[in-house]
Formats: structure tokens, sequence, C-alpha cells
């Protein structure tokens, strides 16, 4: 029996389609569904392992992706969501009915990423959006109960996968912060 990551990436990841410019994502209630709409294609998504992400039922990682936060905007039922953990690093909006987290946002001015708000585009019933390149945080799933003594075989599904295995993030968004860092300390 292969491990199961994501439901989005279990199958196989689909690719982006070129020109995608964007949909909606939707909560999981039966009705008056929280509806968000992204007005751009993503970047940099990944399976996530921390333990604040949102995941489905049953999944050992999160997927998530960033976009400019000029680029979300709540279309419907804005009245349902409610910030997670008002004293995180990322404003996580999850829906009162059904918990699941709609966006995330930095208000912080100072963070690297402010400016770019985390979605989750499986909830979206448009396909096109940026594939999944790597996994983040990966020892962060045993915070969760993955069991330990499988945690080698979880890494070796990701990399089976093409998600390269990280307990960060990625190199890229690594360098990222670290330029950023570097020049707020040069201002």
């Amino acid at each position: 029996m292969s491990i199961k990551i994501h439901p989005a990436v279990d199958d196989g990841i689909r690719p982006a389609t070129p020109g995608f410019a964007g949909g909606t994502l939707l909560c999981d209630c039966a009705d008056n569904k929280v509806e968000v709409t992204i007005s751009s294609q993503t970047a940099h998504n990944h399976v996530c392992g921390c333990s604040k992400c949102w995941k489905p039922a049953g999944s050992l990682f999160s997927q998530v992706a960033v976009v400019s936060s000029d680029a979300v905007k709540v279309t419907a039922n804005a009245d349902k969501l409610k910030v997670v953990d008002p004293s995180a690093t990322i404003q996580r909006h999850a829906c009162t009915g059904c918990g699941v987290h709609m966006y995330g946002r930095i208000e912080d001015k100072n963070h690297p990423f402010y400016g770019l708000d985390f979605v989750h585009t499986e909830r979206s019933p448009q396909t096109g959006w940026a594939a999944p390149e790597f996994a983040a945080f990966v020892s962060s799933i045993i915070e969760s109960g993955a069991p330990p003594e499988q945690m080698g075989a979880i890494r070796a599904r990701l990399v089976e996968l093409g998600l390269p295995p990280y307990d960060c993030l990625s190199p890229p968004l690594m360098d990222a912060i670290a330029t950023h860092v570097a020049k707020s300390k040069t201002r």
C-alpha cells in the first residue's frame, strides 16, 4: 500500500495550465459556502507538514501556494470567516462552519512574505493551478501524529512524487528570506 500524502498529489501531480489566470476557492459547507476569488496564478505551490496549516481529513500534509494579496478577494459569505490564531505570523482565515482555511495573510510589513497570501488551491473547482514543487516542514508531521519510524518511507514517497522533502522551505524561498533579512540590515 502506497503512503498517502494529500489527495491532490497521491495519484500524481497535474501540471499548470499555460495562461491560467485564477479561479475560486470554496469552503466545505453544504450551503452558504465561503468563496474566495483568486485573480492570478499561484506560485511556490507545495505540500506542507507544519501543524498550523489546514489539512483535509486523513492527510499527512496540507497543500498550499502563495499569491499576491491584491489578487485575493472574499466574494461570498465573508461573515463566516474568522482568524484561527490572531497571534500567529500567518493570519489564517477559516470558515466558522466547516473549519476550512480559506487564505492566510501576513500583516507584518517587515516580514519577507508580506504582500503574499497563502491559499489552498485544492479547494478550487477549476484546474490549471501551479503544480506542487516540493514538500516543506516534513519532520513536523510527527507533531501531528505521524509515526517517526515511517519518516523514511514518507520521504521516499515524496521523492517518488517529485516533491523534494525539506525540513524548512525550498532553497529558493530560503534564499528570498535571507535576502530580505540582509537588505533590512542595510536600511
